[in-house]
């Protein structure tokens, strides 16, 4: 297994570069109050992403553990070579873009992702607003490496995915040319997705490529200046709880339900839903 670079230690240096550049670029041209920074909530974006690299230290443990056994287990191997780490790229984004949709539209996965879409801002330090709980991630993940690419290769494409996204978290750039839109993510299309309004909720789920969200029916343009943030904001900057707020919540509905069914649907379901008032049950029920 040829060593493979540590794409994300090598890109810090562009993204403190590059912070800098756009904290600036708000000093000379200012916005409106909805952009730019806000100290109190970058320094918890920044706090979030530190967190989140002891803690990820932490959960790949046990889950290089288990892709190490799936690789062992499996006949297959895929080559790391000029040609195929390009492939393993496209194939790791494609996989991505499930396990982000997966992450918005069932709540206990969306717990972990909430922190990501947490802040009322949106610059690059958003960027570094990491969950500290992405143990949940790793299943969707197996498929790549049940077909012979191994778990190093399999963290290079996520690394590099990470990459990536960091400069599409701004409002500094406006749109790319109409090719450059049509197949990758920018900024534009993420706004959209970290926004709070009904029509940009769970939308543009991609990485790298905006394709699949074209694809498969996810994708919106954007039209209109998003609002950002939660539909329910936690106007917190305590780490703590931006880190394991949905996870209370979560619990305490669970406490409250007054049905197994009730909770595995607090759970499984998506995050705002709810069961049936009991007479709108009852009159389903007779419907029937």
């Amino acid at each position: 297994m040829p060593n493979l670079p540590d794409v994300v230690l090598w890109s810090i240096p562009a993204f403190v570069l590059l912070t800098v550049i756009e904290v600036i670029s708000y000093r000379i041209h200012p916005d409106d109050d909805a952009a730019g920074y806000q100290a109190r909530d970058a320094a918890t974006s920044i706090g979030m992403g530190l967190g989140s690299l002891v803690f990820d230290f932490v959960w790949k443990i046990p889950i290089v553990a288990i892709y190490t056994a799936v690789y062992e287990l499996t006949p297959l191997r895929v080559p790391v070579l000029w040609w195929t780490v390009p492939l393993m790229l496209l194939a790791q984004d494609f996989f991505y873009y499930w396990s982000h949709r997966g992450h918005h539209v069932i709540r206990v996965l969306w717990a972990c992702h909430v922190v990501h879409h947490s802040s009322k801002k949106f610059n690059l330090s958003t960027a570094l607003r990491q969950p500290w709980t992405s143990l949940t991630v790793w299943p969707f993940y197996v498929p790549l490496v049940a077909v012979g690419v191994h778990p190093a290769a399999l963290a290079f494409c996520s690394s590099a995915n990470l990459v990536y996204q960091f400069w599409i978290h701004t409002e500094r750039i406006d749109k790319m040319p109409r090719w450059f839109e049509f197949v990758f993510n920018t900024p534009s299309h993420h706004r959209v997705h970290h926004a709070s309004q009904g029509g940009y909720l769970d939308r543009n789920f991609g990485g790298i490529l905006i394709v699949w969200d074209r694809l498969f029916g996810s994708w919106v343009p954007e039209t209109e200046r998003p609002v950002y943030g939660l539909t329910k904001n936690i106007n917190t900057f305590n780490p703590v709880k931006v880190a394991t707020h949905e996870y209370v919540a979560i619990a305490k509905d669970i406490r409250a339900a007054r049905s197994w069914r009730e909770r595995a649907g607090r759970v499984f379901r998506g995050p705002g839903w709810a069961p049936a008032p009991a007479v709108q049950q009852a009159e389903e029920s007779v419907a029937a």
